[in-house]
């Protein structure tokens, strides 16, 4: 590494240039060592129920010589379809003890995006929150999936608590499902409790993750996410937030809220493994989406600092329970995941006297790159400075290097950087230069101080409340529905969530209605990916000479693109 990190003279005191990522031979290794060193603390709060480190560790423990004893060697995957509850964690923890792969999966995925992911991952084992299990009741015979494991909200609440929260999930939350020899969470636990986990070597070479994210090609591919670089990115982010930790009462234990889905890379990294790593209490939100039910939870306990999206920040602050929480043990407050806007930037600070620090990543970084430092004065429209042991360039459309106050891709290259995609060297090599650096798809420029400010993306990607939605996927959808001619997605303002989906279709079959689409999106997207508005056009989209639709054109011409460009 030879290129001038102009930036560092920029890092808040006790900030180090770099980081060894070695430190730990592996993911499991760190993990194994926090459940050690802090097996005492409080690990895990949810829904008003405390669990130590040590529980969570003889838990993972069981897990993975359950896994074991199913025959499971080094490398296999096991998916991981869950919210924010303890198991999830624990299953983790297990399932790389075993040397196993694990394969992050939203419990909100339709049977057809459940299927794709299980398949391409291949995937020989789930453990699924039973709210899901409908879902996957209409794909297993698909997959390769060989074992099922299901799981209750209340499972690791005590049984008085958890049977109770069990039922009332059941009765109001749970569809009806019927998967013949998936067996019970606590009883996978049990048997694994009579098994002997024996530890597996692992090197930070070895695969740890298989993190899906959307495709140019309309295909969610994983990005294979090594040892070392989960190791990286958890010593880069706590090195990065130390300054702001540091400011944790003296007697308090470090209190971090998850209320980034932990399935999500961004609540991964930091809201899990960064936070089992300083030794945090962690309080688990299972549903974000329920303001008030997080801001309840919030208002019970007392804590220092997590991460979210804008669409999240914003939701909190127009709640009327906003008030009911004590946000005054505040220090460090992260965004990412779409862009923070500077109304809800300035409200937040002004309400709890806490500044968002806006920082940048992607699934294929896992994920921080970039972060605004803990000192920052006021909030500046920027991502902030590449973290330690990274390294950024700004690239034109031929790969040169342009200099500082210049837009071009923006280009990642340090020890977080994933391996490639799974079984896809092609999209691999499309995204990596022969240097070694990432091409994130964004428009981005250098400032002389090394602030990165996103301009642009080059891609089409939309993010709605920091979730990657792809065009093509929705496209390629809503074209298989009979009587529609071609279809275009694309991103429109939206106040809440950053962006909303917008589809354009052109019919031929005049029958075709709006409700007809929305009920074709609900059956095979994800809430988050499904259109908002839905335009019918009788002539034929704009497309280039060799008839590739205009994705952008549509959308510079949008009325709503245009108003908020203007305003």
């Amino acid at each position: 590494m030879h290129e001038e990190r102009f930036w560092l003279k920029e890092y808040p005191a006790g900030v180090p240039a770099d980081i060894d990522p070695g430190l730990y031979p592996s993911a499991a290794d760190l993990m194994e060592q926090a459940f050690a060193q802090h097996g005492s603390k409080i690990g895990y709060h949810c829904l008003r129920r405390n669990i130590t480190y040590r529980e969570t560790a003889e838990h993972a423990r069981a897990i993975g010589a359950y896994l074991q004893s199913l025959g499971l060697v080094k490398g296999d995957r096991v998916a991981i379809m869950m919210p924010n509850i303890p198991q999830y964690v624990e299953v983790v923890g297990g399932a790389l003890a075993a040397g196993c792969v694990v394969v992050n999966v939203n419990p909100l995925y339709t049977p057809r995006e459940l299927e794709h992911q299980l398949k391409d991952s291949g995937a020989k084992v789930i453990f699924i929150f039973e709210g899901a299990c409908h879902t996957l009741q209409q794909c297993l015979a698909q997959t390769p999936v060989q074992h099922v494991i299901t799981t209750g909200v209340g499972d690791r609440l005590g049984l008085l608590l958890g049977t109770i929260i069990n039922a009332v999930v059941r009765r109001q939350k749970t569809p009806p499902f019927h998967l013949p020899g998936a067996i019970p969470y606590r009883k996978a636990v049990a048997l694994g409790r009579k098994a002997t986990l024996t530890r597996v070597a692992l090197t930070g070479d070895d695969v740890a993750v298989l993190q899906y994210t959307g495709g140019t090609t309309g295909v969610a591919k994983g990005a294979t996410l090594l040892h070392r670089n989960l190791v990286a990115n958890v010593l880069q982010s706590c090195a990065w937030s130390e300054p702001g930790m540091a400011r944790v009462p003296s007697g308090e234990q470090p209190t971090l809220a998850a209320i980034l889905p932990l399935y999500h890379i961004f609540g991964f990294t930091t809201s899990m493994l960064a936070a089992m790593h300083m030794g945090a209490k962690c309080i688990l939100i299972p549903d974000p989406r329920d303001t008030g039910i997080m801001l309840r939870t919030l208002a019970r306990e007392r804590f220092h600092g997590f991460a979210a999206v804008n669409s999240m920040f914003n939701a909190m602050l127009h709640h009327p329970r906003f008030n009911n929480v004590d946000w005054s043990g505040l220090c460090a407050v992260v965004g990412g995941g779409m862009a923070v806007q500077r109304a809800v930037a300035d409200e937040w600070h002004r309400r709890t006297g806490c500044m968002i620090l806006e920082g940048y990543g992607l699934s294929e970084t896992s994920p921080v790159v970039s972060c605004n430092p803990v000192d920052t004065p006021a909030f500046n429209g920027s991502i902030g400075l590449p973290l330690p042991s990274t390294w950024v360039q700004i690239l034109d459309e031929t790969g040169q290097v342009l200099p500082v106050g210049e837009v071009g891709e923006l280009a990642v290259k340090g020890p977080q950087v994933m391996a490639g995609y799974w079984n896809r060297p092609e999209e691999t090599a499309r995204v990596m230069t022969p240097s070694g650096y990432l091409k994130t798809g964004d428009m981005a420029m250098l400032d002389p101080q090394g602030y990165i400010r996103i301009v642009d993306r080059k891609k089409d990607m939309i993010l709605v409340s920091g979730f990657n939605v792809y065009p093509n996927e929705i496209e390629d959808v809503v074209v298989a529905m009979p009587g529609v001619l071609e279809a275009a997605a694309f991103g429109v303002p939206d106040p809440k969530q950053g962006e909303s989906v917008k589809l354009v279709v052109v019919r031929k079959d005049p029958t075709v209605t709006e409700d007809g689409i929305r009920a074709w999106c609900k059956e095979r997207l994800t809430g988050y990916k499904r259109p908002r508005i839905i335009e019918f056009r009788d002539d034929e989209l704009p497309k280039t000479p060799v008839g590739k639709v205009l994705r952008r054109e549509l959308r510079d011409s949008d009325p709503a693109v245009i108003g908020a460009s203007v305003d």
